[in-house]
């Protein structure tokens, strides 16, 4: 794995295909894993060492996060363009194949880079996808479903009635705060 880079405020970055500059975090050691934190629009840091799990994380900031620059074209934020950072990512680090994991938002982006190289893909792993880019959806049955295996918590009924509200359109900061745990990225979720 190829690491000679640029640094911006301590973080190692490279240029993506466009000029923009991108920042990653190294740590733990073994063999690597790019990591793709979800969103859209938040920085990796959240991912943090992924429990200990023990490999060389690789946690990209996608464009606008974190450490990484704002692009000069806005369009440049479609997920099918930011599938052309990580293949950058891939070719900086001299990956040959690319062993990846996608949270949440970020498993959109994954799918649609596997769609795109599938020959310099080694491993996929998607932690709750969404799979919209690729025309997975949802059914309102499923949804609710899938919220009501969690009803056994303390917590459900007051992040149930928060998420219906948000749902409805009650964008309100503490509606929002309160459907947290039933958001999959939510440590309290799991």
């Amino acid at each position: 794995m190829r690491t000679a880079c640029d640094y911006r405020g301590g973080v190692p970055t490279f240029q993506s295909y466009d000029g923009t500059r991108l920042a990653y975090h190294v740590e733990g050691s073994g063999e690597p894993l790019v990591c793709l934190p979800g969103g859209p629009g938040r920085a990796s840091g959240y991912l943090g060492d992924l429990g200990g799990l023990p490999r060389t994380l690789i946690r990209l900031d996608l464009r606008g996060t974190g450490a990484s620059a704002r692009p000069d074209n806005p369009d440049t934020y479609r997920c099918d363009r930011l599938v052309e950072d990580v293949e950058a990512l891939r070719t900086h680090l001299g990956l040959a194949r690319l062993p990846l994991l996608a949270h949440s938002a970020a498993g959109d982006l994954a799918l649609l880079y596997g769609a795109r190289y599938p020959e310099r893909l080694a491993h996929l792993l998607l932690i709750a996808p969404l799979g919209r880019a690729v025309g997975f959806e949802l059914t309102e049955d499923e949804w609710h479903s899938g919220l009501e295996r969690l009803s056994d918590r303390p917590w459900y009924d007051d992040a149930y009635d928060a998420i219906m509200a948000w749902n409805s359109g009650d964008g309100d900061p503490e509606i929002r705060l309160r459907a947290a745990p039933l958001n999959p990225s939510h440590p309290r979720a799991v």
